[in-house]
């Protein structure tokens, strides 16, 4: 079967640094790898004769070559069982120890270095396929189990080899993957019956050989590169990748690169090669030429096995190289001679449009033209600026031009790279041509000379006075043009009049008013001249106390310390607080000098050792105006008004308190115990009435008959009602219902009464009294006799109380 493993060969030299190539007679059939392993290259059936074939080993460097002769002989049918009875497995046995009785030392033998175990990956089987058998030794004497450990076994990936613990036969139990593990490390273990360690553990390498089962994989399908164009032979250009899976050290992992196609394929099929070994992609050939071929497309491809063509793998990949530009083409002009034309007098106009072509990569530095004029232009009125879309160029006005002085430019100009041209292009650098514009004569405007006009005259000139001449001129004045007729033009002009200053202002003093200490220390006046004039008929200023007033001089000291400031400060150690003027004289710096001599109102007070004001009486007499005094007085003599009102009514208040306060106890006030029988009332605001105007005032209740505590009236007592004393004299009743009409119409025409019928109380008659309460009216504890129709004559208000008193039994 193809990729099946039959044996492996070995070369030893004497100095074994030779580097050996194997071979083999029969290459369609039989392959041997780097590392000797002999391979199917295909599947055929043997016949029963040994089939032979010659290995070679020939030396890289010195070209020497040995040979050695195979025979394979087919192996007959068998079964499973009959392979393990038939097939000759090799043994490991352990070390042992061997003990010298004769003396107390004892020698140990040195355990065996065993070598490893090669297996072929992706093995077909069958399975499990037995390996090689584990003994040792003492098993003649005792009876043994034997185990082995490792990753593979008893670790993750678990179960891969097994061990039969009374034979020791290893086996490995499915096909194996190099490329997923490429060794395994086991450990045989064998003790007694009762688990103990008769011998030390010996350690196998199971090597996986590699099988050629994994193709080339490039790191991209698509790789990119760039080369310029015009570049020489050998040009490195890119590098592309491939890797495989399968052991690098072997032929199965090395990878050989080469080109199979390139398009397109001129100017030379072969412009590019491949370096077979690294990748690295370089030009072989001349002719690379953008502006013929911009991109080239290769096909790579990797093959392993040393890119044997009959036994590698191979993968593919594509290259797309793109040349780049450079600057192998100068710009030129379309034509020799271009045309423009401009009216006169204008600016930032386009009169000409200067086109080139260029072969290079449109919007590179190799294709941007850049324009300059090379005659024609002495005075610079014009230029050329470059359109970034079109790359044409722009020849603009920049300087106002007269036709009446020039008619007709000549310009001469050139055009070349934003970049220089690449080295060995035998184009010339740029490429020039000329320009021919045309003024064009236009009505112009007249125009004022000197425009503006500036004129400088003295301030206080009288009406009617001359200040100036301005004259205008037309810029056609030389030119007939009786044949045209144009549109009639208007000029202005800036006439500009400077006043100058006259020192016509004398300079006063600023501030007008200061507050200065009355005793003699650093707390000077600052002060400040101030002139309406400029300069120089404003600063500096002098300042100078006048000789009289003598007291002026011998009192106070000026110390001008700025040309606009001067410091005013007491001369002698004390002076009295009042209000001072004191004269200061002011002169500017004007020619002729004006001077005047200001007065600065000095407010002198007593002052704390803060050199603040503590005299208030002074400082508001000095500081204050008669406006804010009197606006004080008000707000005290109104303030003192407040007050005397509040006191007046707190005392009428208590007054009144006092008046209405009742003869009997908090406890006995009955106006908590008044029964509500309808809404007609005013509700809280009924509860406040006085009741001592039906107190009788000559009459004293005597203490032995009043009761405890003041009941409802309209209620039944629950004991025997006391007997009030008869009084000396009845009332008539008339003088009561004068006293209540009084009251009645008094609450009538009370605009602040409540707008709704509510219980007038009128007095309260108090216990004892020889009169009985009006609550008590027609009950049947007294009055049931009396008569009480005269409640209708006391007006609307009472009628409600008559039909309830007087309307019998209903």
């Amino acid at each position: 079967m193809r990729g099946e493993l039959f044996l492996r060969v070995r070369f030893r030299s004497c100095d074994g640094n030779k580097k050996i190539h194997f071979g083999s007679s029969e290459p369609e059939d039989f392959r041997v790898g780097e590392d000797g392993v002999v391979y199917a290259e295909r599947s055929f059936q043997l016949s029963a004769e040994p089939t032979e074939f010659v290995v070679s080993a020939q030396d890289k460097e010195t070209q020497q070559e040995w040979q050695m002769r195979v025979k394979l002989t087919p192996e007959p049918a068998f079964t499973v069982a009959s392979e393990k009875d038939q097939r000759k497995i090799e043994e490991i046995i352990f070390p042992w120890q061997q003990y010298k009785h004769s003396s107390p030392l004892k020698r140990q033998k040195r355990d065996w270095v065993i070598p490893p175990i090669n297996l072929p990956e992706n093995s077909k089987g069958p399975f499990p396929q037995e390996l090689v058998r584990i003994r040792s030794d003492r098993d003649k004497s005792l009876s043994l189990r034997y185990s082995v450990t490792g990753p593979g076994a008893d670790q993750p990936p678990t179960g891969i080899f097994i061990i039969n613990p009374i034979s020791g036969q290893l086996s490995v139990t499915k096909p194996l993957d190099r490329e997923q593990i490429a060794s395994f490390h086991l450990r045989a273990h064998a003790v007694d019956v009762n688990g103990n360690q008769v011998e030390n553990p010996i350690d196998i390498v199971i090597n996986v050989i590699d099988m050629n089962d994994n193709r080339p994989e490039f790191l991209h399908q698509v790789w990119n590169g760039t080369v310029p164009e015009g570049s020489k032979p050998g040009t490195y250009v890119m590098t592309v990748t491939a890797i495989d899976a399968d052991d690098p050290n072997t032929q199965n992992g090395m990878l050989r690169y080469r080109i199979l196609s390139q398009a397109p394929s001129s100017p030379s099929p072969n412009m590019f090669t491949i370096n077979n070994e690294t990748g690295d992609i370089i030009t072989v050939a001349a002719g690379l030429d953008r502006e013929k071929v911009q991109q080239y497309t290769l096909i790579i491809q990797a093959t392993d096995m040393e890119g044997n063509p009959t036994y590698g793998l191979s993968n593919t990949a594509t290259a797309v190289i793109a040349v780049t530009d450079v600057n192998d083409n100068p710009p030129e002009f379309t034509a020799m001679t271009f045309y423009g034309e401009v009216p006169e007098n204008r600016v930032d106009v386009i009169v000409a449009n200067l086109t080139v072509t260029d072969k290079d990569q449109p919007h590179t530095p190799a294709w941007n033209a850049m324009y300059r004029m090379t005659g024609g232009d002495p005075t610079g009125r014009f230029t050329i600026l470059t359109d970034p879309n079109s790359n044409d160029g722009l020849v603009t006005v920049v300087k106002p031009i007269d036709f009446e002085t020039n008619r007709m430019f000549v310009l001469t100009v050139a055009a070349e790279n934003q970049v220089p041209l690449a080295k060995g292009i035998q184009h010339p650098p740029q490429s020039t041509a000329t320009v021919s514009i045309t003024v064009i004569d236009v009505n112009e405007s007249p125009y004022f000379v000197p425009n503006p006009k500036l004129v400088r005259q003295e301030e206080g000139l009288m009406a009617g006075s001359m200040l100036t001449t301005f004259t205008a001129q037309d810029p056609d004045r030389y030119m007939q043009q009786t044949s045209l007729r144009n549109t009639p033009m208007s000029g202005t002009g800036t006439l500009q009049i400077y006043l100058l200053d006259i020192n016509d202002n004398a300079p006063q003093v600023h501030p007008k008013e200061a507050t200065t200490c009355e005793t003699l220390q650093p707390n000077a006046i600052n002060i400040t001249a101030v002139d309406p004039d400029i300069d120089p008929n404003a600063g500096p200023f002098a300042f100078e106390l006048p000789d009289t007033p003598a007291s002026i001089k011998r009192n106070w000291t000026i110390v001008r310390i700025s040309g606009d400031h001067a410091q005013l400060s007491l001369r002698i150690r004390f002076l009295e607080a009042g209000i001072y003027d004191v004269p200061i004289v002011i002169t500017d710096s004007g020619n002729p000098h004006a001077s005047s001599t200001s007065l600065l109102k000095v407010k002198v007070c007593q002052c704390d050792l803060n050199g603040d004001c503590t005299d208030v009486d002074r400082i508001v007499g000095a500081g204050l105006g008669t406006g804010a005094i009197i606006a004080i007085l008000l707000c005290i003599i109104i303030l003192l008004i407040l007050v005397l009102m509040f006191v007046v009514w707190m005392k009428r208040r208590d007054k009144e308190r006092q008046a209405k306060q009742l003869l009997i106890d908090p406890e006995d006030d009955v106006r908590d115990n008044i029964l509500k029988y309808d809404e007609e009332g005013g509700g809280e605001e009924d509860q406040d009435y006085d009741l001592s105007q039906l107190q009788q005032p000559d009459t004293v209740e005597p203490d032995a008959i009043k009761p405890v505590g003041i009941r409802r009236l309209d209620e039944r007592p629950i004991h025997a009602e006391p007997q009030y004393p008869v009084r000396s004299a009845a009332p008539h009743p008339g003088d009561i219902g004068d006293f209540i009409n009084e009251g009645l119409k008094a609450a009538d025409n009370d605009p602040t009464a409540p707008p709704y019928d509510s219980l007038l109380v009128f007095d309260y008659e108090g216990s004892g009294s020889t009169a009985g309460s009006l609550s008590s009216l027609n009950s049947s504890s007294s009055g049931g006799e009396q008569d009480y129709d005269y409640l209708n004559d006391w007006g609307p208000r009472f009628k409600k109380l008559a039909d309830m008193y007087g309307g019998g039994d209903d």
